[in-house]
């Protein structure tokens, strides 16, 4: 049987990184992306694939567009990567955050179920972040079991999506895996994110805000390591499972944005600490024991090499 997978945001930057290497380790599947393009949706970062892919422009909220597609192209495998993401903007306006990030994955799964059958073996994977297990203080690290407990309306929308999935796992035996990965960092991301924000700046010769102190921690992955994981859960992730996917790469923001300056011979006077975000998150930090355990899977770049990577990538790639 032909494996016709359906890629939901492959426009934005983890999906287009993800298709990047699926289509590369799986020539003989048949690739649909399902994107709205919006803001942070890019059909430029897909130039490299699309001679390898259908791609269908559309909402993930509309059922019925969604389960057409699901009919006409046969899908029998989902890896859902469409989300809308920056904290900030799900501060000044939540709701969207919920039509989204709940309502499109609800609108989904309602549509795999439906046209797969309850208990379907096909494969459903759903992309989350750490974010949903809330704040660490200096010690310890979120697991698979740590306590979802939100604290940005983004955060708590992909939290009730992760929820909804789990769900359709336990009530209608759907073939359903959950991952929730540390901050991606890499080629493709949108300007409103940390690293490609303070590149835009630094090469401007503008001011770079740092939110409070600058003190917050996350825990950075290099986008082609994240990618390989969720492809190693698409094909043997155990049903129902929730893979954690982390880099073991704790930075502070404030030593980010010096690096940074420094790699671009810039002068660390363009600093300008502005007021904490609202519910500023401290620390991410993320065990993965059980998908090396379970799945075998390491991250292989070091974050000294990948945000070098990182930085040349978008000095090439500035327009």
């Amino acid at each position: 049987m032909d494996k016709n997978v359906l890629i939901t945001g492959a426009a934005g930057f983890i999906g287009a990184n993800f298709v990047e290497l699926f289509t590369k380790k799986h020539p003989e599947y048949k690739i649909i992306v399902l994107d709205k393009l919006t803001y942070a949706g890019n059909l430029d970062n897909l130039k490299k694939v699309m001679d390898k892919i259908t791609f269908v422009k559309g909402d993930i909220c509309d059922f019925e567009f969604v389960k057409e597609i699901f009919k006409k192209y046969q899908i029998n495998g989902v890896i859902h990567f469409a989300a809308e993401s920056h904290v900030d903007n799900s501060i000044k306006n939540p709701f969207i955050f919920t039509y989204t990030n709940v309502i499109g994955t609800h609108t989904l799964l309602e549509s795999a179920k439906q046209v797969w059958g309850e208990g379907s073996k096909n494969k459903f994977v759903h992309i989350s972040t750490d974010e949903v297990y809330g704040t660490l203080g200096e010690d310890g690290y979120f697991t698979e079991n740590s306590r979802i407990n939100p604290n940005s309306p983004y955060s708590a929308s992909k939290a009730s999506s992760d929820l909804i999935a789990r769900a359709y796992f336990e009530t209608y035996k759907m073939n359903i895996n959950i991952t929730n990965c540390s901050n991606n960092y890499g080629p493709y991301q949108h300007n409103e994110k940390l690293i490609p924000h303070m590149i835009k700046l630094a090469l401007e010769n503008k001011k770079l805000p740092v939110y409070g102190d600058g003190r917050n921690v996350r825990d950075w992955l290099y986008v082609e390591d994240h990618c390989e994981a969720v492809d190693l859960v698409f094909h043997n992730g155990i049903p129902g499972e929730r893979y954690n996917i982390g880099g073991h790469n704790e930075k502070r923001n404030i030593d980010i944005v010096k690096l940074i300056l420094n790699y671009l011979h810039k002068s660390e006077d363009l600093i300008e600490f502005v007021e904490d975000r609202k519910g500023h998150d401290y620390r991410y930090a993320i065990d993965p024991t059980k998908i090396k355990q379970e799945l075998n899977w390491v991250p292989k770049t070091k974050f000294e090499d990948g945000i070098i990577k990182t930085i040349d990538w978008y000095l090439e790639n500035q327009n």
